[in-house]
């Protein structure tokens, strides 16, 4: 079985994909689910605040994890 070494820049790759993927999944979730109440600019603009909140959180938990298994 191969074992795989995480480095600097591969974890600060991923973590900078998961943010971007975050916010970009934020604001279409936003304009999906208030964009009719808000205005599609401010709903995607709220959700592109907040998606980060969870999907970078969750990119570091599982790198954290990752550097342990591997």
């Amino acid at each position: 079985m191969q074992t795989v070494s995480l480095s600097l820049a591969t974890a600060t790759g991923g973590l900078l994909c998961g943010l971007i993927a975050s916010v970009v999944g934020g604001a279409a979730g936003g304009i999906v689910v208030g964009g009719e109440a808000l205005g599609n600019k401010l709903a995607g603009m709220i959700g592109g605040v907040f998606g980060p909140f969870a999907g970078v959180t969750g990119v570091a938990i599982g790198l954290v994890a990752l550097m342990f298994v591997g």
